[in-house]
């Protein structure tokens, strides 16, 4: 299994432990670059510690911030679909790379993680 996969493979395993999703954000927003799928990504972690690795690579002015699983699946991945982002999950290393999902993917791979049946639109 690839870096990327094993991060991604981890990052569902975490959250439902933890019941928790980290992203990074300073007074003005969130970064959200253009993934290798060529489109806008919004980057989340499963741990504070990895979330503060990406606050310290965009910046001193970024810090990482938990949201509740729950809040995530039902309120924050429904605005990413509707705005036609990528999910990045636990991007990591020196110019913070990995996979990146769209909402229909993390959802369904979410649900498994759960144990929840398939996700229909």
């Amino acid at each position: 299994m690839s870096v990327s996969g094993a991060q991604a493979a981890a990052f569902f395993q975490e959250i439902v432990q933890t019941g928790s999703v980290w992203w990074v954000r300073d007074d003005d927003g969130s970064p959200t670059p253009v993934s290798s799928s060529g489109r806008p990504a919004f980057p989340y972690w499963s741990s504070e510690a990895r979330a503060q690795r990406g606050a310290q690579i965009w910046g001193p002015q970024f810090r990482p911030v938990a949201m509740p699983l729950d809040h995530w699946r039902r309120a924050a991945l429904p605005d990413l679909a509707k705005d036609d982002y990528r999910v990045g999950i636990n991007w990591s290393g020196q110019r913070l790379t990995g996979w990146d999902f769209t909402v229909e993917e993390v959802v369904n791979r979410l649900m498994h993680a759960l144990g929840e049946p398939p996700y229909d639109r």
